[in-house]
């Protein structure tokens, strides 16, 4: 069964950094394209990153460019997300998703394109 289970998110000043990980089970990572996501409190869900499946393509939100670097590791069946330079509006829970969804409609960074999604973990920056 197809799982994703996010970690290493906490409590950070701003500018310092945090790197998430994801961990996949029950599927071959290597299919998927993945996704980082966020969602503040009172706030919609809205895309952090992507990566593809194919040739590790990726893309970033234009406020996180510069910042997060997300990578994976299909032999380790993970994915990562590193978090540089952070910034109190950064602080929301982070989820990974994964779909077999093409590029063109992954890097859109819509949540509705994914179907697979882990139970999130926090990130907080404040002073």
């Amino acid at each position: 069964q197809l799982q994703l289970v996010e970690s290493g998110g906490g409590l950070v000043q701003p500018g310092g950094s945090l790197r998430l990980s994801c961990a996949a089970s029950g599927f071959t990572l290597n299919y998927y394209n993945i996704g980082w996501f966020r969602q503040a409190p009172g706030k919609e869900r809205e895309g952090v990153s992507c990566i593809s499946s194919s040739d590790g393509s990726t893309y970033y939100r234009d406020s996180v460019k510069g910042r997060f670097t997300i990578s994976r590791d299909n032999a380790k069946k993970m994915v990562y997300l590193q978090m540089n330079s952070l910034k109190p509006e950064d602080t929301a829970v982070y989820y990974c998703a994964a779909t077999l969804g093409s590029w063109a409609a992954i890097r859109t960074m819509s949540p509705m394109n994914f179907g697979s999604w882990g139970q999130g973990t926090q990130v907080t920056v404040s002073s």
